[in-house]
């Protein structure tokens, strides 16, 4: 199977920022939400260089114009939206450069969850799958897989929700275009434990072509 893209996201350190690029991230996730423990300052974030690696900027119902200016400013590739905004939002933010985020435990069904996809697949370059309910992130949830075996989804995504060692080979089965990981290699909220990191890694790389 081909190998996904791997975001890593809720840094806080550049130590792990340092290991991440070295392990073969793909992107890195910063959160910029005042209530998240993972929480970063503007200024941290623009001192990070990853070279290639993309630099992606988590928003929860902030102003357009807020997400516009820490983008700017922090030199960010992509802004992952979290809560609702809609479809005029995305657009303002920029098509390909949004990836929005979903709850499928929050659809009564995959038809529904299709349906609210299908929507957005021209205001957004990429979606994100995640565990819980919305407006929630980094909880530890695992979501529930069944819900993603009926639907076919047209535009690039990424599946989060808990993915840490003890679930990584359940997750690749899924053969996600890409996979977000947080909660489940860290020591505590933002502090990465370096054997989870290289563990989920070796097994992204001995599974993958």
């Amino acid at each position: 199977m081909p190998r996904p893209l791997v975001k890593v996201c809720g840094m806080t350190r550049m130590k792990d920022v340092e290991r991440c690029v070295e392990l073969g991230v793909d992107l890195l996730g910063f959160i910029f939400h005042p209530k998240s423990p993972r929480n970063v300052d503007p200024d941290f974030v623009a001192s990070v260089k990853t070279g290639k690696v993309s630099k992606v900027g988590v928003f929860v119902n902030q102003p357009h114009e807020e997400v516009l200016e820490i983008m700017e400013r922090c030199g960010l590739h992509a802004a992952q939206l979290h809560g609702s905004p809609d479809i005029h939002y995305c657009w303002r933010i920029g098509p390909d450069r949004v990836i929005r985020t979903f709850w499928p435990d929050t659809y009564s069904s995959g038809a529904a969850l299709q349906a609210d996809l299908a929507r957005f697949e021209e205001a957004c370059g990429h979606f994100l799958l995640d565990a819980g309910t919305k407006g929630q992130g980094g909880t530890g949830q695992t979501i529930d897989f069944s819900k993603l075996q009926d639907i076919e989804i047209h535009t690039p995504w990424f599946l989060a929700g808990g993915i840490g060692p003890h679930n990584i080979d359940e997750v690749l089965a899924l053969n996600p275009p890409g996979i977000d990981i947080n909660s489940g290699v860290e020591k505590s909220p933002g502090i990465k434990d370096a054997d989870k990191l290289r563990a989920v890694f070796d097994r992204i790389d001995a599974a993958t072509d």
